[in-house]
């Protein structure tokens, strides 16, 4: 945790196979979700050209194109919809019940239709973050380093990539060598930001 920074200089030259991102990523879903409907998607951006066409929508960031990759993080406020097939493998891995698989099923079927799509929106989004942050750790341990960008136009993004209806645009991570040491940052104190009862 200490040793992760937001690396915002890469070696251009520096390249991370797919087969480990994919496995970063899988390791990453270990991260917690609500209902564990798991509501994150990716969009990993490899190729060279679609990377700088890319930097023309996340406000001209460099580390866009200079990176070995650009991970979008996705949400899917119908996340719901996989309810059955996360369930249905959660009682044939044996970590629950028929019951209380029928039971999570039912309840889920019930109420997140009834959410609105903006506290659907919500849920993914913040899910998504506990995601992104576990994938950045895991980075850094294998030895990349990271930046997260909100700084980007969600709906030219949206359109270019050609999203799935209730897929949506949250952040995306550069990833990568760094070619330039990160900037500290200090922390606001303890005090500051914590009160015990």
């Amino acid at each position: 945790m200490k040793a992760r920074k937001s690396v915002r200089v890469y070696d251009p030259t520096f390249s991370i196979p797919k087969e480990e991102i994919e496995e970063m990523i899988q390791m990453a879903t270990s991260a917690p979700s609500s209902s564990n409907l798991q509501p994150w998607r990716f969009l990993v951006i490899q190729d060279q050209e679609v990377k700088k066409e890319l930097r023309t929508i996340a406000n001209n960031q460099e580390q866009v194109e200079t990176s070995s990759a650009v991970i979008a993080v996705l949400g899917d406020h119908e996340m719901y919809q996989k309810v059955e097939q996360i369930y249905n493998q959660n009682f044939a891995e044996g970590h629950m019940n028929e019951a209380i698989t029928k039971q999570m099923i039912d309840s889920t079927r019930r109420v997140y239709p009834q959410i609105s799509t903006e506290a659907r929106k919500n849920i993914a989004s913040f899910d998504a973050g506990l995601i992104s942050m576990q994938f950045m750790l895991l980075a850094k341990e294998k030895g990349y380093d990271t930046v997260t960008m909100g700084g980007f136009d969600k709906v030219k993004f949206a359109e270019r990539f050609e999203l799935p209806e209730g897929t949506f645009p949250i952040v995306l991570i550069a990833l990568g060598k760094a070619a330039a040491p990160a900037y500290g940052s200090s922390r606001l104190p303890v005090n500051d930001i914590v009160r015990f009862i």
